[in-house]
């Protein structure tokens, strides 16, 4: 099993002007770092970050999946996704900011479970805000809710 982020350098390094995709693409870093570190006690081979530029191809570094959109009749890669690969083979890719750091943040939880010690990620004001946001499928919406993460611009 392994997982391989993606994430544009421009935006971790802050470049492109949305400082809160940039904390929240710093906070999905911190925390694969983290897992990264940790990988043996959850079992995973290996823990990936690619951190692509908008002058080179951007190819996956380990695992051979690359999201894309269709933009104005073109296809262009997506420079954020996270890709699992199970045990069975089966590869889940995912594109959507909140649900890539919260699968993240999940790991990281999973790695505190059985680890002495403190190894929990500090998520920025922005992270954390996404993470209260995720339907983790134990309620539904409230009459008031848009849906998750309804109310973030990143």
């Amino acid at each position: 099993m392994q997982i391989e982020l993606r994430v544009c350098q421009h935006c971790l390094d802050g470049e492109h002007g949305n400082d809160r995709r940039t904390e929240l693409i710093n906070d999905m870093v911190e925390c694969a770092e983290r897992i990264k570190e940790y990988k043996d006690v959850i079992d995973l081979e290996a823990v990936h970050i690619r951190k692509v530029r908008e002058d080179e191809p951007g190819k996956p570094e380990s695992l051979p999946v690359v999201s894309a959109t269709i933009q104005n009749n073109q296809v262009v890669l997506n420079d954020l996704q996270l890709v699992t690969e199970g045990q069975d083979g089966n590869m889940l890719i995912y594109v959507n900011p909140q649900d890539i750091l919260t699968v993240l943040a999940g790991n990281v939880d999973e790695i505190s479970k059985v680890v002495p010690g403190d190894v929990t990620v500090d998520l920025s004001a922005t992270g954390a805000e996404l993470i209260s946001h995720a339907d983790l499928g134990a309620e539904g919406p409230t009459a008031d809710d848009d849906g998750p993460g309804s109310d973030l611009d990143i």
